[in-house]
């Protein structure tokens, strides 16, 4: 009767409990674990499908299960899931360690011959042979032991580091009682503070550190004071008290490097980076100071600009709203003017008609699936008259559910051996302005681009067309996995595709065309500042994964800024503490650790990418249905380079970058 031990491909939400997990997935674990020791004391003879073919589903169950109470611990946390999940973290990452170490498993997929096998499996069986090396498979039993406890370890603190992160953003409000202090917030965010106070019972305006609540103070709101408050409350998340993440950021790291050590890599990053484009951390740092140097000069003077238009040194809560205030003059533009044009619903709607045209689907909505949370919407995804996939899309914040976007695989389906096909499934959240009692959700262009930015991922996923699952989808190097997500945001651009989705709410209309071109001409505003702070994070993170040393007594904190006021124009306060809430690099053991440098990577193959639509029409069917075929339905199954190249008949080139920032 428990749901988790067989997840149906609709999940069964009213019927999952907190206490179904534990026992769930202790006993998923064991079958799992009979899978696995199956193939690895088999006596027949080794081939693919007894050995590759069969440990690549070994723990099916298992992942189906995992899927769904890690996407409930990121959307309806809870004290009791945490604890459940704080059970069974060391039991689940003990078990996926070990799989690499187990000899006689190691000596099995040695033993698979390669004849016969088609390029898709003679690759999936030299990517196991590498990854297996790779994770300690030649290891002696003392360093596969410590490496199983490290890897234990690291999920126990990653997952605290991200309760953390969520607990301390929660923990903060600011009531203003005064509505004169408002000056300058739009009316949207007016509402949306009121109404917030009024959830928790309270008289004012209820402020957040929640981006829809937080973004809106930091970029219109005439008080600095009121800035200075929540910018500093925002940046200082998780530096003291209960939630303090300093220590455990030490440990991660330490642990981490140790790692990378014991598997013969110099540092974390040359250990993560082994399978990705970069290959080496040298090669990433020389690729992201490569954009610096690009970027510095347009970047002072972007500063020096601000300043002179402000006519004062600025402080860090005042960046955002000088350079609102410079962009309107500058452009006779308002960004808040475009927020009427982009409902949440026809920007969804229209956004599924626009990849209907390019990429030869049919998305359709399921108000009959059951689901989590009643704001929350199922979707089917149709090819050809069968159903490829499945999604879940997620987009309000929720005291329950963690910051940012993301898009999660649940399910890996595709082409079986009997000839059907299974579809894939998916979910893709994100904390966008939520509706008003009388409006519907309107949103920023910046949370259009980010809809598109996760939808670009859920097709990543549910068009793959590989029939290994480990190949499939988003199961590729992390600096290429942005690129279908990142080139989607382009279409937020483009006169002929906005006109898809961005409608008036009450009239209809669509944008009126001096409004887009104003918006277009404030495309490369201060373009290099934002190629700056990219670039600041990016930096930050390859130098904690290649040059901290544990042995040396150094304040991490201390260390970090100083990294990162390189990238900053005003002075880092000393307390400082960006990067103990940067939950893309500490939050999981690897995650974009060593590799937050894969945005811009990934942005130099969007940009460049795209420039063939721009070129061949950005609604060209024909050009849309071979970045389907060609990047989209591959997953894995090909070198990265091979699969940009196969679209785009040349090697990336970085200039369409620089040209699209107003760099070159």
């Amino acid at each position: 009767m428990n749901p988790l031990l067989r997840v149906p491909f609709e999940i069964p939400f009213d019927q999952i409990e907190v206490a179904h997990i534990v026992p769930a997935v202790r006993q998923l674990l064991g079958e799992a674990q009979a899978n696995i020791d199956a193939i690895a004391n088999s006596t027949e003879p080794r081939s693919f499908a007894n050995t590759m073919a069969a440990l690549d589903e070994a723990g099916v169950n298992l992942e189906n299960a995992m899927a769904v109470v890690r996407h409930l611990e990121c959307v309806s946390n809870t004290p009791e899931l945490r604890e459940a999940i704080q059970t069974i973290d060391p039991e689940v990452s003990a078990f996926y360690s070990a799989i690499p170490l187990n000899d006689k498993l190691w000596k099995a997929i040695q033993g698979v011959p390669e004849t016969g096998l088609d390029a898709v499996q003679k690759r999936f069986l030299t990517k196991q042979v590498d990854a297996f090396r790779r994770h300690g498979a030649e290891l002696e039993a003392p360093a596969k032991a410590r490496l199983t406890e490290i890897d234990v370890a690291l999920q126990g603190l990653c997952t605290k580091f991200s309760q953390n992160v969520l607990d301390a953003t929660n923990a903060y409000e600011l009531i203003v009682e005064e509505e004169a202090k408002l000056a300058g917030l739009p009316e949207n965010a007016k509402q949306a503070a009121r109404a917030s106070a009024e959830a928790k019972a309270k008289s004012g305006w209820r402020f957040t550190l929640q981006a829809p609540s937080y973004l809106p103070v930091l970029t219109y709101l005439d008080d600095a004071e009121i800035r200075r408050q929540m910018w500093q409350a925002y940046m200082s998340r998780a530096t003291s008290g209960e939630y303090d993440n300093r220590d455990l950021m030490r440990q991660i790291l330490t642990l981490r490097r140790e790692k990378a050590h014991l598997l013969g890599y110099f540092t974390f990053a040359d250990f993560v980076l082994a399978d990705r484009m970069a290959q080496r951390g040298v090669i990433a740092q020389e690729f992201v100071g490569g954009l610096e140097l690009a970027t510095r000069d347009k970047f002072g003077e972007e500063h020096s600009a601000l300043e002179a238009f402000a006519g004062k040194t600025l402080e860090p809560w005042d960046i955002s709203y000088y350079a609102e205030k410079q962009r309107e003059k500058l452009y006779a533009f308002d960004e808040e003017a475009l927020r009427p044009y982009f409902a949440v619903g026809p920007v969804v709607d229209g956004m599924f008609r626009l990849c209907e045209r390019l990429f030869g689907i049919e998305v359709q909505h399921r108000p009959d699936a059951k689901v989590y949370e009643p704001s929350v919407n199922y979707y089917e995804i149709f090819s050809d008259g069968r159903m490829i996939g499945a999604f879940y899309a997620d987009w309000f914040p929720r005291e329950s559910k963690r910051g940012g976007a993301w898009m999660e695989p649940v399910r890996t389906g595709g082409p079986q051996p009997d000839g059907s096909f299974a579809p894939h499934l998916g979910v893709i959240c994100g904390n966008m302005t939520p509706p008003m009692a009388d409006k519907p959700a309107l949103l920023t262009h910046r949370e259009v681009e980010t809809i598109f930015h996760e939808f670009g991922h859920l097709l990543h996923h549910c068009l793959s067309e590989v029939p290994i699952r480990s190949l499939s989808g988003t199961n590729v190097p992390w600096d290429f996995v942005e690129l279908p997500s990142q080139i989607m945001e382009n279409w937020c651009w483009e006169r002929e595709s906005l006109d898809f989705f961005a409608r008036h709410y009450e009239s209809g209309e669509t944008i009126p065309e001096e409004l887009f071109q104003k918006m277009v001409r404030a495309r490369q505003y201060r373009a290099a500042s934002a190629q700056m702070r990219q670039l600041g994070f990016a930096t930050v993170d390859l130098t904690l994964h290649t040059e901290f040393d544990p042995k040396v007594e150094v304040d991490l904190l201390d260390f970090a800024n100083a990294v990162l006021q390189r990238f900053a124009v005003t002075q880092l306060p000393k307390d400082y503490g960006m990067i103990l809430g940067f939950t893309h690099l500490f939050s999981g053991p690897v995650g974009y650790a060593a590799g937050y440098y894969s945005y811009k990577w990934a942005e130099v193959l969007d940009a460049d990418a795209f420039s063939r639509f721009k070129a061949e029409g950005v609604l060209n069917a024909a050009t849309g249905r071979e970045y389907r075929a060609k990047i989209l339905a591959k997953g894995n199954s090909e070198e990265a380079r091979d699969l940009f190249r196969g679209f785009m008949g040349r090697d990336p080139d970085q200039a369409a970058l620089l040209q699209r920032n107003g760099l070159a």
